[in-house]
C-alpha cells in the first residue's frame, strides 16, 4: 500500500480536514474588521441552528466561542456556571470525566464523583438515587462521548432525571456535537461545550459554549478567571461583535468552510450516518483479523473505537503504530488503566473506503510483526462480557 502524502488522522480530534477547509486558512484577517465580525456572527448562528435553537431573535440559548482547546471551554463552563458555593455531581467513566473532577478541584468547587468505570455508562436510576440522597448538589456534569473508551453516554435519560430533581445539567459534548444529536428543544440542559476540531471537522484554535441566556446573565462575576469568563466574553461579543482578546482568525475562517461542508452533507444526521458507516466497517474488518472492541454494541459510539491489544506476545503497540503510520494512518494509543488497548477514530474527512484501507494496513502491520491473530487475552473478554450481562 502506498502511503498518501498526508496521513489520515484516526483520532478524536485534531482530525483529517477537507482540502477546502485547509485552503480557507490561506488568507489573513483583521480581528476588528467588519468582515471578520460577520464571520463570528455567522458561526455563532450556525452552531445554534445545529443545536436546535432556531429562533434568531427570541431563542432561549446563545453561543459563545472561546479561544483555546476544548479543555479551556470545559473549565470556562464550570468556572462560570457552577457557583462558588455550588456542588457538582460528576458522572465519570473515563479520563475526561475524571478531568472534569480535577478541574473542579482546581477551581475550589465542591464536587462528588460517580465513577462507573471504563465499560459502562452512568444510568438515570443511579443519578436519581444520588440526587435524592444529597440535596446540596446543584449541578450534574456529564461527558457526552467519553473518547478514552469510545462510550456514548445516555445523556437524554440523565437530562430527564436531572430536570425532575430540579438540578442543572452541564454537558461536555466535545467529541459528539455536530454528529450525535443534541437538540436543546428536547434535551433540558443549562449549557454544553464542544470544539472546532471535532465533528464539525474544523481545525484547532477555539471551542464554544452554548448556554441558556438567563444562565449566561446569572454568571456575571462568578468566574475565577478573566480569560475564561464566559459572561464577559458573551457580553462583549453581543455589544461589539468582537472577541475580547486576539481571536484565532485562521481557525475561524476554516470553521466557516467546515460548517458549509457540514450543511452540504445533510447536517448532523448526514454526518452521523457517515461516521456510523465508518465505525461499522472498521469493527467488522478488525473482527476479521481477530480484534475485539472494548465495548459491547449498545454503548459503542460512532466517534472512536477502543480495541483490546492482541494477546500474542509478538504484538508491540509502538511498533504497530509506526507500521500504521508508514502506510498513511495515525492511530491513537489506549487511555485505559485496567487493560492494554488502542483506539481508532471514525471521524474526520474520510469514509468507509478509507476504513477498508485501514483494515488492510492493520493486516500488513500484523504480518510484519509476526502476529497471527489480533485476539485479546480471554480474561479481557471475560470482564467485558461479565459487565455487559
Amino acid at each position: 500500500m502506498t502511503a498518501p502524502a498526508e496521513p489520515y488522522l484516526l483520532t478524536p480530534g485534531p482530525l483529517t480536514t477537507a482540502a477546502s477547509t485547509k485552503e480557507a486558512m490561506l488568507r489573513d484577517w483583521g480581528s476588528w474588521d467588519g468582515d471578520f465580525r460577520a464571520m463570528t456572527a455567522q458561526l455563532r448562528r450556525s452552531l445554534l441552528d445545529i443545536a436546535g435553537d432556531v429562533d434568531d431573535v427570541d431563542g432561549e440559548y446563545d453561543c459563545v466561542p472561546l479561544q483555546g482547546s476544548g479543555s479551556y471551554c470545559v473549565e470556562a463552563m464550570l468556572g462560570s456556571f457552577v457557583p462558588r458555593d455550588g456542588h457538582a455531581l460528576v458522572l465519570a467513566n473515563g479520563a475526561y470525566g475524571k478531568r472534569i473532577a480535577t478541574t473542579l478541584r482546581y477551581l475550589g468547587r465542591r464536587h462528588t464523583v460517580h465513577d462507573t468505570g471504563d465499560y459502562l455508562p452512568p444510568r438515570a436510576a443511579d443519578v436519581e438515587l444520588i440526587l435524592a440522597a444529597n440535596a446540596e448538589i446543584t449541578h450534574v456534569v456529564v461527558v457526552h462521548c467519553e473518547t478514552s473508551s469510545g462510550i456514548l453516554n445516555p445523556i437524554e435519560e440523565i437530562a430527564a432525571v436531572t430536570a425532575r430533581a430540579g438540578r442543572r445539567l452541564l454537558i461536555d459534548s466535545m467529541s459528539a456535537f455536530g454528529a450525535v444529536a443534541l437538540d436543546v428543544r428536547t434535551l433540558p440542559c443549562d449549557a454544553f461545550v464542544s470544539s472546532a476540531n471535532k465533528c464539525i471537522e474544523g481545525v484547532p484554535g477555539f471551542g464554544f459554549v452554548i448556554a441558556k441566556k438567563d444562565v449566561l446573565r446569572d454568571a456575571k462575576g462568578n468566574s475565577h478567571s478573566l480569560a475564561l469568563d464566559i459572561h464577559d466574553q458573551w457580553e462583549v461579543m453581543n455589544r461589539t461583535g468582537q472577541w475580547r482578546f486576539t481571536p484565532p482568525t485562521h481557525a475561524v475562517a476554516a470553521f466557516i468552510e467546515a460548517l458549509r461542508l457540514h450543511a452540504l452533507e445533510g447536517g448532523q444526521p448526514g454526518r452521523l450516518a457517515r461516521y456510523t458507516r465508518n465505525r461499522d466497517v472498521l469493527v467488522a474488518g478488525m473482527g476479521s483479523l481477530g480484534f475485539e472492541p472494548l465495548l459491547t454494541g449498545q454503548w459503542r459510539s460512532p466517534i472512536i473505537v477502543t480495541f483490546f491489544s492482541p494477546a500474542d506476545p509478538a504484538f508491540n503497540f509502538e511498533r504497530f503504530y509506526e507500521l500504521m503510520k508508514t502506510q498513511g494512518f495515525i492511530i491513537y494509543p489506549g487511555k485505559l488503566t485496567t487493560v492494554e488497548s488502542f483506539r481508532i477514530g471514525c471521524i474526520g474527512a474520510l469514509d468507509e473506503t478509507v476504513m477498508r484501507q485501514v483494515i488492510e494496513a492493520c493486516r500488513n502491520a500484523l504480518g510484519t510483526l509476526g502476529v497471527t491473530s489480533g485476539a485479546p487475552a480471554p480474561a479481557a473478554l471475560g470482564k467485558r462480557e461479565a459487565l455487559a450481562a
